[in-house]
């Protein structure tokens, strides 16, 4: 069931249901390369001693929180490795990372680490897919676009059919009919150029049955 990726897209639309341990629909995604696990998620706003419990996130209410902080105050992840990178999963409705990226404490720890983030934006569409480059360079497009910086990762994105005609290739008429015709290709496309920039694969029967560590996020000011 692991599939690389795409089987996140292909469930993006589904709204997460809470009767299951886990996750499954309106996954968001952010991955980092050559970064310490821990580092990571600390820049997220994981707390280290929360980290060293080992909870799955199937256990998620188990976590001991601070005092005077309830469970809707933080936002529970899943997190893993694979290769060479460190990726969460997030179903509340947009990645950490997008959120302080556009308009929140900036990150500064990650600069010059190589991110990728796929954002479902669910309640402040449209969604995005960004990429933050060794040299600091970010890029945020919308999905069934490129970065335009004629990268590896627009590669992926061109042969995944991730990337969509826009009025500047052809005419209006003829990009509504083909996201009408498409739309519902676009986001398993996205997960699956991700996935296969990446070499990402992560089991989906794992993630739904949340046999992946937890990683509680605290608000960062």
């Amino acid at each position: 069931m692991s599939n690389g990726i795409r089987w996140i897209g292909e469930y993006s639309d589904q709204r997460p249901n809470n009767r299951i341990p886990g996750m499954l629909g309106g996954i968001s995604l952010t991955a980092a390369r050559d970064i310490d696990t821990e580092d990571f998620l600390t820049c997220l706003g994981a707390e280290p001693l929360q980290l060293d419990e080992g909870y799955l996130y199937k256990d998620r209410r188990s976590v001991t929180l601070p005092d005077g902080v309830k469970p809707w105050d933080v936002r529970y992840a899943m997190y893993g490795i694979c290769g060479d990178w460190v990726y969460v999963l997030e179903d509340w409705g947009m990645a950490t990372w997008h959120l302080h990226r556009h308009g929140g404490p900036p990150m500064t720890e990650l600069a010059g680490v190589e991110t990728i983030c796929v954002s479902r934006n669910m309640d402040d569409p449209p969604p995005y897919i960004s990429h933050a480059t060794l040299e600091g360079h970010i890029v945020s497009v919308e999905y069934g676009q490129d970065t335009g910086c004629g990268s590896a990762l627009d590669a992926a994105l061109q042969a995944a059919g991730a990337v969509y005609p826009s009025v500047l290739d052809t005419t209006e008429d003829e990009v509504e009919l083909y996201w009408e015709q498409h739309q519902r290709e676009l986001l398993p496309a996205v997960f699956s150029a991700v996935g296969d920039y990446c070499g990402l694969s992560i089991d989906q029967a794992t993630v739904e049955t949340g046999d992946l560590p937890v990683a509680v996020l605290f608000p960062m000011s």
